[in-house]
Parts: C-alpha cells; sequence; structure tokens
C-alpha cells in the first residue's frame, strides 16, 4: 500500500485554497509551508502565461528523511505516509538537508520539524486530506498508488505524469500531469528579488552564479524561501573535529616528525580533548532543542551517520581520556599504547562526516567519494599545523603541512571544477564561487590562504603559515557547507 498524490494542472488554478486548507488543519505557522503554490511566468509582455506548481513532501518510497533522523522521529508507515513525532524531534535539521524537496521546516516556537503527513488523522477515520477537500476544480488526487483499482492508479496509467527530481532515487510518490517542465526544475528560472506580492526573504543573498544560464523569458514570480540551516556551527565543527583527530592521528609519530618533546607530555592529549569537547558543544549547541541532544543515544536509529558519529566520537574521547589519566599517573608504555589507539580511531573521528554529508540528498555538493580522503587531508592538515605551534623548528612538520596544504588545494578546485552529474550539484560548486563573507569570498581565500600561501610560508615562516592554513581552511569550511545549502529544491 502506498498514498500518494496527483497533481493536476490542466485543472490547477492556482487558487491556493489547498495552502490556505492545510494551514487550517494542521495549524501551520505564519511563514511557513506544508504545501505551497509556485508560481512561474513565460514569455514576454504582453504574451505571458503563468504555470503554477502545488510543492509539498512526496512520501518517498526510499525517503533519506527517514534513514538520517538519529532519533527515529519520522518513519515510514505501513500505508507509504512519511509521518513525524514532533515531540520526539531533536531539532538537528538533518532531515531538511536529506530531503531533495525542501518539504520540511522547522518549527521556531516548539523546536520541532513539521512537513505534509498526508493528513493522516483525517486518514486514519476515511477521510481524504484537507487539501483534496477544497479544492474548486479537484486538481489534487489523493489514494493508494499500489491500487489498480483506485481512481488515483487509473489516471497515472492513463496519462503522462513526471515526478520531482527523479536522479535522486528517492521513489517520490507525488505524480504531476499538465505542468510547465521547468516549474519542476529548481533553478530553471529567473528569480527576482521581489515576488508577485511581496519581497522576498533574503535568507540566501547570494547572486545567482553567472556560470549557471536559465530558462530564458521565465522568472519564478512566487514560492517559498527555506533557509539555510546547517551555519557557522558545522563549519567551525569541521574544523575543531580535524584538529581534534589531526593531533591524536599524529602523536604517535610525533618522534620521527621532529616533536618528541611535545610527545613525551599530555599536551597532545590535552588538546585533542578540548577540540573534541568543543565540537561536541558545537554540535548540541546547533540543534533547536539543545537539552535533548542524549535521545541521539536513548533512542538511536542506527541507520543514521549523526548515531555513528556521536558513539564514533565518544570512543574516541574515551580511549584520550584513558591515555591521559594513565600518562598523569606514569603509566607511560600504557599511555603510549592507548595513544595508538586513539590514532586509530581518528580516522573514522575525521572521516564519518563524509558518509553522514552523503545521506544529505537534498545537498548533492556533499555527495563526493572524494569528501572521504579530503576529510582526511583536512586532518593531517590541523594536526600538522597544531604540532608546528608546538614545535616551530620541525622541518618535517613544515614538510607535512606545506604537502597536506597542497592536497587539500587539489582536492578543492577538483570539487570546484570537476563535472558533476547532477543540476544541483552543478549549481552548488558553482555558488562556491560566489559565497560572500563579510567583504571577501572565503572559497578563494580558502584555497589561497589555506593552500598556496600555507605552503609558501612554511619554510620561511612556520608560525605564520599554520595560522593560515587553519584560517583559510575554516573560510573553506564555512563556504562549503553553505554553499550546499544555496541551491533551490523546489
Amino acid at each position: 500500500m502506498q498514498y500518494g498524490f496527483l497533481m493536476d494542472h490542466n485543472r490547477c488554478i492556482g487558487c491556493h485554497a489547498c495552502t490556505v486548507a492545510c494551514k487550517a488543519e494542521n495549524d501551520v505557522p505564519v511563514g511557513s509551508f506544508r504545501t505551497w503554490v509556485k508560481y512561474t511566468e513565460q514569455g514576454t509582455f504582453p504574451d505571458v502565461k503563468r504555470h503554477f506548481a502545488v510543492l509539498r513532501c512526496n512520501h518517498c518510497t526510499k525517503a533519506p528523511c527517514v534513514t538520517i533522523c538519529p532519533v527515529n522521529a519520522l518513519e515510514k508507515r505501513v500505508d507509504g505516509i512519511v509521518d513525524l513525532d514532533r515531540d520526539a524531534c531533536i531539532g538537528c535539521r538533518a532531515c531538511m538537508q536529506a530531503c531533495p524537496y525542501d518539504a520540511l521546516y522547522l518549527n521556531e516556537d516548539s523546536g520541532a520539524v513539521e512537513k505534509c503527513h498526508f493528513c493522516a488523522h483525517r486518514v486514519e477515520r476515511g477521510l481524504e486530506p484537507a487539501c483534496v477537500v477544497v479544492c474548486p476544480e479537484q486538481a489534487i488526487i489523493s489514494g493508494d498508488l499500489h491500487d489498480p483499482q483506485s481512481a488515483i492508479a487509473g489516471m497515472i496509467r492513463d496519462m503522462p505524469t513526471e515526478v520531482r527530481s527523479p536522479e535522486q532515487g528517492t521513489g517520490p510518490n507525488v505524480h504531476y500531469t499538465g505542468h510547465e517542465p521547468t516549474v519542476l526544475q529548481p533553478g530553471a528560472a529567473a528569480r527576482p528579488e521581489t515576488y508577485l506580492w511581496s519581497q522576498r526573504q533574503m535568507h540566501k543573498p547570494e547572486a545567482w552564479p553567472a556560470s549557471l544560464p536559465v530558462a530564458p523569458d521565465t522568472v519564478t514570480v512566487l514560492d517559498t524561501d527555506h533557509k539555510v540551516e546547517w551555519g557557522w556551527p558545522v563549519g567551525a565543527y569541521l574544523i575543531t573535529k580535524g584538529i581534534a583527530a589531526g593531533v591524536a592521528l599524529l602523536a604517535p609519530w610525533a618522534v620521527p616528525l621532529g616533536a618528541g618533546k611535545v610527545a613525551a607530555g599530555i599536551l597532545p592529549d590535552v588538546l585533542a580533548l578540548v577540540f573534541m569537547a568543543i565540537t561536541l558543544l558545537l554540535l548540541a549547541g546547533d540543534l533547536a532543542r539543545p537539552l535533548l541532544f542524549l535521545r541521539i543515544l536513548t533512542r538511536p536509529n542506527w541507520r543514521s551517520w549523526l548515531v555513528w558519529g556521536a558513539v564514533i566520537l565518544s570512543a574516541f574521547m574515551g580511549v584520550v581520556t584513558g591515555g591521559l589519566i594513565l600518562r598523569l599517573m606514569g603509566a607511560d608504555d600504557m599511555a603510549n599504547l592507548l595513544r595508538w589507539a586513539a590514532a586509530v580511531l581518528a580516522l573514522p573521528a575525521a572521516g564519518y562526516t563524509a558518509f553522514l554529508f552523503g545521506q544529505c540528498e537534498g545537498r548533492d555538493l556533499w555527495q563526493s567519494r572524494l569528501l572521504l580522503p579530503h576529510l582526511l587531508v583536512q586532518a593531517v592538515l590541523c594536526g600538522a599545523a597544531i604540532f608546528l605551534f608546538m614545535a616551530p623548528g620541525s622541518g618535517r612538520l613544515q614538510g607535512l603541512l606545506a604537502g597536506a596544504a597542497a592536497a587539500h588545494l587539489i582536492f578543492s578546485l577538483v570539487d570546484r571544477y570537476r563535472r558533476h552529474d547532477t543540476a544541483n550539484a552543478r549549481q552548488g560548486a558553482a555558488f562556491l564561487g560566489v559565497v560572500a563573507w563579510g567583504p571577501l569570498r572565503p572559497y578563494r581565500d580558502g584555497l589561497l590562504v589555506g593552500g598556496l600561501l600555507a605552503a609558501l610560508l612554511t619554510l620561511v615562516a612556520p608560525l605564520a603559515a599554520a595560522a593560515a592554513a587553519l584560517i583559510g581552511l575554516g573560510a573553506y569550511e564555512w563556504a562549503y557547507v553553505r554553499a550546499g545549502q544555496l541551491p533551490p529544491n523546489s
């Protein structure tokens, strides 16, 4: 059984009755939408035609939001409806990154994510969703897509239909017919600063990349705006986690790297713990419901890499803490063994984010096979920079930093300019070049400062090189996280 919708745009008149009914039925906050009508206009005056698209959750067969939710707040029901338990939600917004359709929003009053749930409370009583009931043209048809005798299954069988973003492989269960193709292609139409009846909410002020052409004489004149949900804390988390993992990764090699005096003490262990503690604070503080952070461990969804990340980071901190205690007790041999164990755990600690970002089906820029080795290179860069602060006279550390900075530069350039398979990924890569950070462009600075400058300075000014590498990498991470979220999914 699979409930779904058919949107017949041969009939839709763009009246927004479905939007109003949904808001009234489900108490949707002002400024948020579970269903909305997008307007796209084609042509030049006086020959202009307006097209509509009714957009909402697609109740996907393989719903990525269900997979990534760390606390099982989202579920795929036996009737095919993707439902959400708002009381269980911790407000991590990972589901919003996983959704290729911009179908979820954060209720800022409750701190919980919400979405279309097919009016499950009505369906369970044998009633149709509110949007279906109020549509004056019967342009919204609902029913069981798996029942060949249902009206919706017959209509889909007898007429040409299309789903949104089929390349994502999520199996969307909202079908469209009679629509203008560009209305279902995010970014295909130009987006002016002013919508039909209002100013746009400037959640994403960056200009559309000039390298990405839009359809001629096609403009989106009404849509709902979506915020960039993961901001500077996520970029900072990548840096602090990279420092903690990098220091632990290089600590057993400190003697051959020329930092033997540092390795003999507790400073590497302390730094790894401090930066990992900052990492956890950043992650918890970025939740809309930070006090519910421990739900990741008490009601885990073991398919989510957020859960596996929490387990990996906890194990990493446990081993580093054990080694620190042993060293303080004078048991250096045992502490050195745990330092090797921490170095092994540093690899998944640095790299698991690649698998987490891979579950973010709505952010194709992040779903790169290069991300895992790139994160490991970044950890080495961070570790070398921190060790260079502690042992600035080490030529081997200088060489390691230069090599890691150069590798980061190469990965960054390849990610920016390689061939991307989807429009969303191409848009994200193009946004890497236009993301603004005050008067600077952190993608450009991330390359120049973190890569070239660090490599050039290592031999003559190692401390400046270490600082440049960390600052440049921080700028790059901020740009990378933001650029992935700038392409529209609706």
